[in-house]
């Protein structure tokens, strides 16, 4: 894969002395670290995680982190779970509104950077290396070829690549956002148990940390399986119920059919949704799957049931089967931010 961001990094690190505060915000936890021109991306000068719901703001929060390391920055890059419009953006799943502006103003800082957390996803993927991908489907890719990114997590990001004749270009998206699509009669009956609830029904509700409860939901009520006694006691006195779900349908399967169950749909869905996005930029160049959960389930993830429903496109299966598929393993985002927030200082 083309290393686009070789040049920026090589200018940053000549300029020297210049520190970077780089952050990933997301709706369940932070992610923070500080970089040096002289270490770089492989050698963060300190780094810490945060539940986001512990601070009322980025300002906040980053105070407490740079208090903490006795560090001071002059510049910081934030990716945000959430559009970014004119240096703004209103968190999807978070009370939050950060402002590129105030928080340069709040934090003394020379410049601060926010973008899309799935466009930083993406701008990490041509750096990534092999050790940090599990492969799905090794397919065949087709050089400079258009690629993909989606990330469960607290929420659905997307978001994609392009080739411009020289480096690949990284293009926010809000397609987490667009409608649930059901494919079989099941996906049907979890649809119409959600539109009681909420007047529009998006794939995050079903395919994301936070869609995790109401695929558990729709199966209990439907009388798909008994609940565990045990498990519905822990759910009820759970902040987040999503990784007792998960975690009871991997490490006891046996006891928690709902669970297990949970997974399997969420799971297809998964499989479906990526590869619509496959298909809608034409992901020849390959597709990623990134965000909190993936690595949390990579063995069910590899079991083929995700790849089945991933495949199931009719008269374009064969055309899928050539796109690769792998599983981003490594923190993604706080590298994209940091590659932007070097890209800053550069140009600069």
């Amino acid at each position: 894969m083309a290393q686009p961001f070789t040049d920026i990094l090589r200018v940053f690190t000549i300029g020297g002395g210049t520190t970077l505060l780089a952050g990933d915000i997301g709706g369940t936890k932070t992610d923070l670290a500080v970089y040096s021109s002289e270490g770089g991306l492989q050698a963060p000068l300190a780094k810490a995680q945060y539940p986001s719901a512990a601070f009322d703001g980025i300002e906040h929060m980053s105070e407490a982190f740079l208090e903490s390391t006795g560090m001071k920055v002059d510049t910081a890059c934030f990716a945000i779970a959430g559009p970014v419009l004119n240096g703004r953006a209103k968190l999807t799943n978070l009370p939050w509104t950060a402002d590129a502006a105030k928080s340069a103003q709040a934090l003394s800082l020379r410049s601060v950077a926010l973008l899309n957390d799935l466009e930083a996803v993406a701008l990490a993927i041509p750096v990534l290396h092999e050790s940090d991908l599990i492969v799905l489907n090794k397919g065949e890719p087709t050089p400079e070829g258009p690629i993909a990114v989606i990330a469960p997590g607290t929420g659905l990001g997307q978001a994609f690549l392009t080739w411009d004749g020289s480096v690949y270009v990284a293009h926010a998206s809000e397609g987490g956002h667009s409608d649930f699509a059901p494919t079989d009669a099941q996906q049907i009956g979890l649809l119409h148990f959600l539109l009681k609830q909420f007047t529009h029904v998006s794939v995050e509700r079903v395919c994301s940390g936070i869609g995790i409860p109401n695929i558990y939901d729709y199966l209990r009520e439907s009388g798909f399986a008994p609940e565990s006694s045990k498990l519905a006691q822990e759910l009820a006195n759970a902040h987040d119920r999503t990784p007792l779900i998960m975690d009871s349908a991997v490490d006891s399967p046996g006891e928690n059919p709902l669970s297990v169950e949970t997974l399997n749909l969420f799971l297809r869905i998964l499989g479906a949704e990526t590869s619509n996005l496959a298909l809608k930029v034409l992901a020849t160049g390959g597709i990623y799957i990134a965000g909190g959960i993936p690595p949390r389930i990579l063995a069910p993830l590899k079991n083929g049931m995700f790849m089945q429903a991933y495949t199931n496109k009719g008269r374009y299966t064969e055309l899928l089967g050539r796109v690769p598929v792998k599983v981003v393993i490594r923190p993604a985002a706080i590298i994209g931010a940091a590659l932007y927030g070097l890209q800053m200082v550069a140009n600069r």
